[in-house]
């Protein structure tokens, strides 16, 4: 399980903005500017691009 699957599931905390069923949108621990956010899908892609 990746770190984003464990703020979703919140095993580890976040400063949620939003959340619905389909995202999950968070600050960012180690921001490049106030305000940086993480928009992350619940679901993983059934695509990887590598």
């Amino acid at each position: 399980m990746d770190i984003f699957c464990k703020i979703i599931n919140n095993e580890i905390p976040s400063y949620t903005i939003y959340e619905d069923s389909i995202v999950k949108v968070f600050l960012d621990v180690n921001p490049n500017h106030n305000g940086h956010t993480l928009i992350v899908p619940k679901k993983h892609p059934s695509f990887a691009i590598t």
